[in-house]
């Protein structure tokens, strides 16, 4: 049986544990996150702890960021930023 990821999203003020289990989803952000962990090597959360602190708050800047600083491209920076963006949380 493949292990879950825990996932904390806040929504009106209440943390919400929602499991997911590998593989993710096959629509919209998440739908990149598996081939994301397996080209760089870093798990989900990783690359939230590295946009959250980036110290920049626009989206196309953290992803143009993660892209010069990162080598990440264009569509997996773009599905991170705006899945993170959004209030949602990866935990190992």
């Amino acid at each position: 049986m493949p292990p879950c990821t825990l996932l904390c999203r806040l929504r009106s003020g209440v943390i919400e544990l929602v499991e997911y289990s590998p593989p993710w989803p096959k629509v919209g952000p998440p739908s990149y996150f598996s081939s994301i962990e397996k080209k760089y090597g870093r798990s989900i959360s990783h690359w939230q702890g590295v946009i959250s602190g980036c110290g920049l708050d626009r989206h196309m800047a953290i992803v143009d960021y993660l892209k010069s600083e990162h080598q990440i491209g264009h569509g997996h920076a773009n599905a991170l930023v705006g899945w993170t963006l959004a209030g949602n949380v990866a935990v190992d």
